[in-house]
């Protein structure tokens, strides 16, 4: 349900494009008319949305007549955080993102219980219903963005056509992974358990009561920001980190406290055949690689992708992200790929027959006869595509 004031839009002229009838009218197919297309790509409206006794601040990129994706960020951010993957997406995809509540210019509701999942959903569904409304949607999360999106795509999946997981696993799928480490406590399962654990030091934090949201107010987002650019290489710049950024630290504390001890006490059944994809920044200081095992086993349709970054690859890796959550949206509605993405795609596809080179392309030299030819029929038989 949207709220009764309409939508800022920036109309044409005051974008810069030409009016109908002005003599500097663009022809279809000139450099005039990208350019003005790119404007009107890059254009952000913006609305506001009623959630579940809040108000949403929605913002919108691109043609609403195309595939909607719909961008969704994790704590302390707000929709700004997704700046430079949503203007690369919009070229191509209605890109919708918005501040969830608690963050940015969105309501923010005081006491952990308005932080619950069921709230979480009842904002997102609004969001849908008002900007893609019976039409399915492609997710994409980051942080806690993705938390709460493993919990839609798994109670509401018929609202989505494709989701994208970025640095935000699934509650319930840790604490079982967890509880599966613990049963076969190997020098292994022993290291990857404590090696998350310590990861996690700051959701222990958050669980104090008052002390988390006092450390923000006295002045947490200026350290904040140092750290981001020292450890992950993503300098601040306009909107992020957001100005809104210690009252955002305060409120967000509450996503921890209601839902995080609570889902890995007793977590909850989760499954989904929504196609997803989950990229896997490697150096992330926060979310271990290692989250992603045994996840094939409650996502059918999974494709994991791994990126040398940090916590924030949205950020430091934009044009890698916009570019997987394309192809992603490609593959699973049939669209045409080339042979190098059908075999980047191959290759990320988790299978339990999955051979052990499928996707990859191989180049063998010689391969006429003897050992070359030997080679080249190894390779292709596990899998590999062989050029010789």
């Amino acid at each position: 349900m949207t709220a009764p004031n309409n939508p800022d839009t920036t109309t044409p002229n005051e974008a810069g494009t030409s009016a109908p009838g002005d003599p500097a009218t663009s022809v279809p197919g000139t450099p005039r008319a990208h350019e003005e297309t790119a404007r009107s790509s890059a254009a952000v409206r913006r609305r506001r949305v009623r959630g579940d006794g809040v108000d949403l601040a929605v913002y919108e990129q691109g043609d609403p007549a195309r595939p909607t994706v719909l961008l969704v960020h994790g704590y302390p951010d707000t929709h700004a955080v997704w700046d430079e993957v949503a203007g690369r997406l919009a070229e191509r995809y209605h890109v919708v993102r918005y501040d969830v509540r608690g963050a940015g210019a969105s309501s923010r509701p005081f006491g952990k219980r308005h932080y619950t999942f069921s709230y979480l959903m009842s904002d997102l569904r609004a969001v849908l219903d008002a900007t893609a409304p019976e039409r399915r949607v492609h997710l994409v999360g980051h942080d806690w963005g993705s938390i709460q999106s493993w919990e839609a795509v798994c109670t509401m999946p018929d609202r989505f056509a494709s989701f994208t997981s970025v640095s935000g696993p699934c509650l319930d799928h840790v604490a079982r992974w967890t509880r599966r480490n613990l049963r076969r406590p190997t020098p292994r399962n022993v290291r990857l358990g404590l090696g998350q654990a310590v990861r996690s030091w700051y959701i222990y934090f958050f669980q104090t009561p008052l002390l988390p949201e006092l450390v923000w107010r006295a002045g947490m987002a200026r350290p904040f920001t140092r750290a981001l650019e020292a450890g992950e290489g993503v300098p601040a710049r306009e909107g992020h980190p957001a100005r809104t950024l210690p009252r955002d630290g305060a409120a967000g504390v509450g996503l921890y406290r209601a839902n995080m001890l609570r889902r890995m006490r007793a977590p909850l059944p989760r499954r989904t055949d929504v196609p997803t994809q989950v990229i896997v920044p490697t150096r992330d200081l926060f979310v271990s690689p290692h989250l992603v095992g045994g996840l094939g086993g409650s996502v059918p349709d999974l494709s994991l992708r791994t990126v040398p970054a940090g916590h924030w690859v949205v950020r430091s890796h934009p044009e890698v992200v916009a570019r997987w959550i394309g192809e992603h949206i490609t593959r699973t509605t049939g669209g045409a790929l080339t042979a190098a993405e059908s075999r980047a795609l191959r290759r990320a596809r988790v299978s339990p027959g999955r051979r052990p080179f499928e996707g990859s392309l191989v180049v063998v030299t010689g391969a006429g006869s003897g050992i070359g030819r030997a080679t080249a029929l190894a390779f292709a038989e596990r899998g590999a595509e062989v050029v010789a």
